[in-house]
């Protein structure tokens, strides 16, 4: 499911880190030789690249490529050269300072990831900010939102495969009767979305079209333009179906007045390692172009080369 190709024959750290300072030595910087190394490493790799980098040469990687590189290219650069976990904690912080649709990144943090790289990103973010996630969310939230976003962020969830149809049915129809009350912002609703096993809620959704013949997000859209249910939709879709959830950040990112960089590059860096085949595939699906194509028409320069690296263009 990830669209990350990393050669068979991976040169050395010393080598790769050798490469990188070559492109940032001499008069401008080699892109090109940046894009080729990073672009092709997965996450470990990388972070030993980083560390390798900081040893033999005193500095840390991603500060010399902070101080090469600009604009949307560097912003994909950086996010992509962190640590997963790093990256998540420092997109979550970003994400606290701002308002509205800000809120579906800490759905994508909190409902996307597993319940392990959760905890991972809560450690990351207590390291590097020196408070908790769960902390900031509740700061910088209000009401509706932050009774959904707290429960959401501070989430340990059983992540095996195993279902109770019995629970299922009976949380199907807590779900119905909230939703028939619009009473979005009840405990039990939030409780379910936030406790629940991805694997449980699945089957609870099951239940909940079986019984009631609508998906719930269709139940959810009773007001399109009320920014909670937004927000609902965005969390039982990162939950449910979330190769649909960053195929939709990716298309509404492309399709539109003046590229959504910010979205577009959020969504391939963090699931190029994860499941982007398969949002690359509902992409061409719902829109019956191919995301590389829709990327190479949309984007420009080392920015769009590296995207492409990452999603795979090319490769079998």
């Amino acid at each position: 499911m990830s669209t990350l190709c990393v050669p068979a024959q991976v040169p050395s750290v010393a080598e790769d880190c050798e490469q990188l300072h070559k492109a940032f030595s001499g008069w401008g910087t080699n892109e090109e030789l940046i894009i080729s190394i990073l672009g092709h490493r997965n996450a470990a790799q990388r972070k030993l690249i980083r560390q390798f980098y900081a040893e033999t040469y005193g500095e840390d990687l991603l500060k010399a490529l902070d101080k090469e590189l600009s604009n949307d290219f560097e912003r994909l650069v950086l996010l992509w050269t962190l640590d997963p976990s790093e990256r998540d904690a420092y997109i979550a912080n970003e994400a606290t300072k701002r308002w509205t649709s800000s809120n579906q990144v800490l759905v994508e943090i909190a409902c996307a990831r597993s319940p392990k790289e959760l905890l991972l990103v809560r450690d990351a973010y207590h390291a590097r900010f020196k408070k908790s996630l769960e902390e900031d969310v509740a700061y910088h939230t209000t009401g509706d939102f932050r009774k959904l976003l707290v429960p959401l962020v501070s989430s340990y969830r059983y992540c095996g495969d195993d279902v109770d149809l019995t629970l299922a049915k009976k949380e199907a129809k807590i779900l119905h009767e909230k939703i028939s009350e619009k009473a979005y912002c009840d405990d039990d609703l939030i409780r379910i979305l936030a406790t629940r096993s991805k694997a449980q809620i699945s089957a609870t959704l099951n239940q909940y079209k079986n019984q009631y013949g609508n998906y719930i997000n269709k139940d959810l859209k009773a007001d399109p333009k009320d920014e909670y249910l937004s927000l609902l939709r965005a969390t039982v879709k990162c939950l449910d179906y979330p190769e649909k959830y960053f195929e939709k950040v990716i298309r509404l990112a492309i399709n539109r007045r003046g590229t959504d960089e910010g979205g577009l590059t959020r969504a391939v860096v963090t699931r190029a390692e994860v499941d982007l085949k398969l949002v690359k595939d509902e992409y061409h699906r719902r829109t019956s172009v191919p995301l590389d194509q829709a990327i190479a028409k949309d984007t420009g320069g080392n920015y769009e080369d590296l995207l492409l690296a990452l999603i795979g263009h090319g490769e079998a």
